[in-house]
């Protein structure tokens, strides 16, 4: 039985610890070297005309960001099996709530997609004058950032119960828990402030929110090292 459990835990590891590998390089391509490319801030024409230059670049990048959801739903059901003998009630609501953050990114995705949509020059969109395909387009690209950051209030929520899990647990160092916390609170602050204050740029997560970077190094390491319960090392 324990070297059954052994082979689980290496296992919802391994998963673990590539889902968020794939993520974290299709999240850098299609955050960075698409769409920070082609959407320009308060430009809307020099945006539209970036996109429709470069369509298939900007498809790309949405289907990457369709992958990372996939990776996403993947990770929190290899986490729930990995933390689960700690707690399990706190590790499935750990899941769900990296669930909700899935659906809610999927959701604010929709918007890339009827970007394209309304400025693919169909017939039936003629009648926008150029103003207000600006605006359209603006409002809409918009919406993906406001839908994805509302996200990350539930991203936030998953990540401290994972640090929280991580205190209770044998066999995963503390310092990991510490740094899971600190990464969910800033995003959830983060999140929480572009509601309230929307005028102020807040950008604490990137200074904090390196926590489940180097839990999924860990993660790694331990899905081919394997696990020793005795100490949290």
């Amino acid at each position: 039985m324990k070297e059954t459990n052994d082979i689980s835990q290496r296992g919802s590891a391994s998963v673990a610890g590539i889902g968020l590998l794939i993520m974290t390089f299709l999240a850098i391509y299609s955050g960075f070297f698409v769409f920070q490319k082609l959407i320009i801030q308060d430009d809307p024409a020099a945006t539209i005309n970036n996109i429709l230059s470069n369509k298939m670049l900007f498809r790309l990048g949405i289907i990457g960001y369709v992958i990372v959801i996939i990776c996403d739903i993947i990770v929190a059901w290899a986490l729930y099996v990995f933390l689960k003998q700690i707690n399990k009630n706190l590790s499935l609501l750990a899941g769900w709530f990296r669930l909700v953050y899935a659906v809610i990114f999927g959701i604010a995705l929709l918007n890339y997609l009827n970007t394209l949509n309304l400025i693919s020059g169909a017939d039936y969109l003629k009648i926008l004058e150029p103003a207000q395909l600006h605006t359209n387009v603006m409002i809409m690209l918009k919406a993906f950032d406001n839908e994805w950051s509302t996200g990350f209030i539930f991203f936030g929520l998953h990540l401290i119960m994972l640090g929280c899990l991580i205190f209770k647990s044998n066999y995963i160092p503390k310092y990991l828990g510490f740094l899971l916390i600190i990464a969910g609170l800033s995003y959830f602050l983060e999140s929480i402030g572009k509601i309230l204050y929307p005028e102020v740029k807040l950008s604490i997560s990137l200074i904090t929110g390196w926590g489940e970077l180097i839990f999924m190094f860990w993660l790694l390491w331990k899905g081919i090292k394997g696990f020793n319960k005795s100490t949290a090392a």
